[in-house]
Parts: C-alpha cells; sequence; structure tokens
C-alpha cells in the first residue's frame, strides 16, 4: 500500500508542528522518520494513522483520500514504546483480540490458527499461554507486534517500539524486525529519534527539524553526503573547525579541502572522528592531546587546537599517544559549510 502526504499542516494552539510536509512511501517501503524531540516526527506518525486530524493538505492509501477516514477504518497496525497490552490477559489472548473485535467475523478455530502462526512469526512458540508480567520487555514488544500483524493491517506504524528497552535487547530487535519485514513486505513508517536505529533498518531515511523536512534518502545517502549543518551534527559525532573559503577552496590550518559551491568568506568544516587522524610534524592544524580513553575497539583521543577549538578522533588501540603531547591533526575527508 503506497502512502502519500501531500502539504501536509498540523496547529496546536499556536505552535505549527507540522508545516507543509510532502512525502510518498512506496507499496512495501520501510520509512524512518528521524529527528530530535519537536521536529513533527511522531504528529505525521499520528495523523498517518488516523489519531490526529491535519489542518491542511490530504493523505492518501493508494489511490484512496484517508485524510478523514476515522483510525478503525484505515487498516493500519500501531506499535507503541510502551506495549500497552493487556495485563489481564494471556499472550495469546492479546494478539487476538483485535480480531476478536474486528468488523471481519473469524470463528474461533480461525482465530487460534492465526495466533499460532503469529506466535511462530515473532519466536515466541509455547509462549501463548503466559501473562506479560511473566514475559521480558524484549518479548512483550513483539507481543505487541504479533497483535498489530493479526488483523492483516495495508500500514504498519512503529513509535519509537524499541526506546524503553536497553541497548543489547534492542540491537536484536532491530535485526529481528528487519526479518520480519523483509518476509511480510507491509509499508512501515517507523519513528525514532536513534540515529542508528534508522540506518539499520530503514530503506530510507526522512530526516525532520522544526517540523520540515530537511534531507531524505538512503542510508548511505544522507551518511555519506549530508546536506547541512544541522544533519551532519545530528547524525553521529562531528568536530567542528573554523575555516576561510577561497576560490572553491576551504583552509583551516596549514591543510585546505575542496568546497565547491561554497561562497568565499567564513565556513565550517564538519569532520567525523574517523576523518581526522594525528601526526607529530605538519602539515595540518596545531594542537595539542589532552585527554586518551580507552574503549574495547579502540582508543578516543580528545585535543585542542591553538585557536580553543575541542576535537575528537579515533586511532588503533595499539598506539600510544599520551595527555599533553602536541602535534598537529590532520584532515582525511571533510564537509564543509558556510556561516
Amino acid at each position: 500500500m503506497k502512502i502519500r502526504l501531500e502539504n501536509v499542516v498540523k496547529t496546536f494552539e499556536t505552535f505549527r508542528a507540522v508545516k507543509d510536509v510532502s512525502l510518498d512511501i512506496e507499496s512495501g517501503e520501510l520509512v524512518a522518520l528521524l529527528g530530535p524531540s519537536g521536529s513533527g516526527k511522531t504528529t505525521i506518525l499520528r495523523m498517518v494513522a488516523g489519531l490526529e486530524y491535519s489542518d491542511g493538505g490530504t493523505i492518501h492509501f493508494g489511490d484512496q483520500d484517508a485524510t478523514d477516514i476515522p483510525v478503525r477504518d484505515r487498516g493500519v497496525g500501531f506499535v507503541f514504546q510502551h506495549y500497552a497490552l493487556f495485563p489481564h490477559m494471556t499472550v495469546a489472548d492479546n494478539i487476538a483480540f483485535g480480531m476478536k473485535v474486528s468488523k471481519v467475523k473469524r470463528d474461533k478455530a480461525a482465530i487460534d490458527a492465526r495466533v499460532a502462526d503469529l506466535l511462530r512469526l515473532v519466536r515466541l512458540e509455547g509462549l501463548g499461554d503466559r501473562f506479560p508480567a511473566q514475559i521480558s520487555g524484549g518479548q512483550r514488544q513483539r507481543v505487541a507486534l504479533a497483535r498489530a500483524l493479526a488483523v492483516d493491517p495495508k500500514v504498519l506504524l512503529l513509535d519509537e517500539p524499541f526506546g524503553a528497552l536497553d541497548a543489547n535487547v534492542r540491537r536484536d530487535l532491530r535485526r529481528w524486525l528487519r526479518e520480519i519485514h523483509s518476509e511480510l513486505g507491509i509499508t512501515t513508517l517507523f519513528v525514532t529519534h536513534d540515529q542508528e536505529e534508522a540506518l539499520d533498518l530503514a530503506d530510507r531515511v526522512v530526516i525532520l527539524k522544526d517540523g520540515q523536512i530537511v534531507q531524505q534518502g538512503t542510508p548511505e545517502k544522507v551518511c555519506r553526503d549530508p546536506q547541512s549543518a544541522f544533519v551532519m551534527r545530528f547524525l553521529g559525532d562531528a568536530n567542528v573547525i573554523a575555516a576561510d573559503v577561497r576560490d572553491g577552496r576551504a583552509y583551516a590550518g596549514d591543510v585546505s579541502v575542496e568546497a565547491s559551491g561554497v561562497a568565499d568568506g567564513r565556513a565550517e568544516l564538519y569532520a567525523r572522528p574517523a576523518d581526522l587522524d594525528w601526526a607529530q610534524a605538519g602539515p595540518g592544524i596545531a594542537a595539542k592531546i589532552t585527554r586518551v580513553l580507552d574503549r574495547p575497539d579502540g582508543r578516543r583521543v580528545l585535543a585542542e587546537t591553538q585557536a580553543g577549538e575541542a576535537l575528537e578522533f579515533d586511532v588503533e588501540p595499539e598506539r600510544i599517544l599520551n595527555a599533553g603531547e602536541t602535534g598537529f591533526v590532520t584532515l582525511r575527508r571533510a564537509k564543509v559549510f558556510a556561516i
């Protein structure tokens, strides 16, 4: 089921949460809405679900205008961050609930068979008779997904579904959810503020800021070619170095990088920790190491330039560097944005 949003607007009292957002989600695509708190991502999801109505624009499911269709008639499955399972019902009864109250009537045998199929799908065979309090948080979230899938939704909507779980469980569930999506092929819209989660899961990432889309594309595209300083900062650790642009080159210290399309004048170089290195001699940006942090997979070095800019970069775990050491930070690559 293809979803199309055209110039969608949502205002709460005097605050405009969503500002003329247009977005196409292809049938079978998994799209992540990614952004900081207040960026409008959950409001967009709730409008697609029918839990909120837009103040302008339209929402189409395929060829049908769904803008004003009530939530119960939209054919969406919704998974929330906090499970929302019925504590007094067994796992099997939670999954079956939507089928029992649906307008589409099924007999008990059909419902039981569907529940058994879904328990296998979410890898919870044998746990149907347990209550939510008797299973783990990760398992409860799998039950919530099974319940959403039980009514054969046209569209699956996920609102921070792993936000209440610890990091290791979230990683496992991300891989599992991607497998489920590949198997079922349901059009899925996924809201998160976790960059790693969006990049791991999505076919396409839509980045929002202040109620507007600022960039969208494949995980590779948004990671390798951020189109603004905001996207560069939001998608991970970013070092910022003052620079001057002259004739298509940005200059900082004794180094320069290509800056085609950036106007001459003051600018900033943005570089990931993996984009920087350390050298005893120039050319480079003169700096002093202030601290060395050991990590399981390497060493993170904190340094300060002569201009007082704080920089972080990663080196191999066996490389010996010490606080107080002076030298030069070198650049492997950087993005340049005008100030």
